[in-house]
């Protein structure tokens, strides 16, 4: 089973973590089905070695959204960012690759999971097609209250002993308020029966309303408990941060400023 980062991250912990009913990176869709080809044209894969291991939202021609924990501790110039992806199996012309110029963080706390939010710019633009499309961000404080209906998705398992699936999958939820930590998440539930997100490829989006509300974050309780809410770090709480990166350094050249906002790693 391949984890948010395999290079990093080992089985033995995140089985314990789920045992105790402690918070784990997230996710893979489990009790999906697959989508439509490119019917979420904003969704990205982000890629090491070829290899799928984390999800993205394509937020303006040259930046990416993704979960902060997916990128803590890597070299950001080993990411891959692959738009315009539907079956990770084959060679699609759709596809548009990029490579990360600068990323850009928000306090991301990873013991808590507090902040879990990052900006990658792309060293290039996205070419804006029918498979390639600028998503749409809340205003900020404008999130979602209990009972609203979304959709994850993401090209994680299928559950935590199977395999990955060939194309992207997605999966209705609804967001409750119950044992959330609100404020710091927007937590979802799948109403009676398990299923959810899970480990594999955490950063992947929550679509309500037609809006990105919400970066795939971590899960309790084991995947698809049933019982505990899967976790995603509200996007109308960075509106304005998020904006305001995209204003001051969207086509720029491509250099490299000290910027306090950004990190490399």
């Amino acid at each position: 089973m391949t984890l948010c980062r395999s290079s990093s991250w080992t089985l033995a912990p995140v089985l314990l973590a789920m045992l105790l009913g402690g918070p784990v990176l997230a996710s893979e869709i489990v009790g999906g089905r697959p989508a439509q080809a490119h019917a979420w044209p904003f969704m990205v894969s982000l890629q090491r070695r070829g290899g799928h291991f984390c999800g993205a939202t394509l937020i303006a021609r040259n930046f990416v959204m993704s979960a902060a924990h997916c990128v803590n501790g890597l070299n950001f110039q080993s990411v891959q960012v692959v738009l315009g992806a539907h079956n990770l199996r084959r060679r699609e012309p759709t596809r548009q690759t990029f490579s990360v110029q600068q990323i850009f963080e928000n306090g991301f706390d990873p013991t808590r999971l507090v902040n879990d939010i990052v900006i990658l710019q792309l060293n290039g633009s996205a070419t804006i097609n029918a498979n390639v499309q600028v998503a749409q961000l809340p205003a900020q404080g404008r999130g979602v209250g209990n009972g609203t209906a979304c959709l994850a998705m993401g090209w994680g398992r299928l559950g935590t002993n199977q395999r990955a699936p060939n194309v992207l999958q997605e999966l209705n939820v609804t967001v409750v308020t119950n044992f959330c930590r609100r404020g710091l998440n927007v937590c979802t539930l799948v109403p009676r029966r398990r299923a959810g997100i899970c480990f594999g490829d955490s950063g992947g989006p929550l679509v309500c309303n037609g809006l990105v509300q919400g970066i795939d974050s971590f899960i309790r309780g084991g995947c698809g408990s049933g019982l505990y809410p899967d976790a995603f770090a509200p996007v109308a709480e960075f509106a304005d941060w998020i904006n305001s990166i995209i204003r001051r350094h969207d086509n720029r050249p491509h250099t490299h400023p000290r910027d306090p906002e950004s990190r490399a790693v």
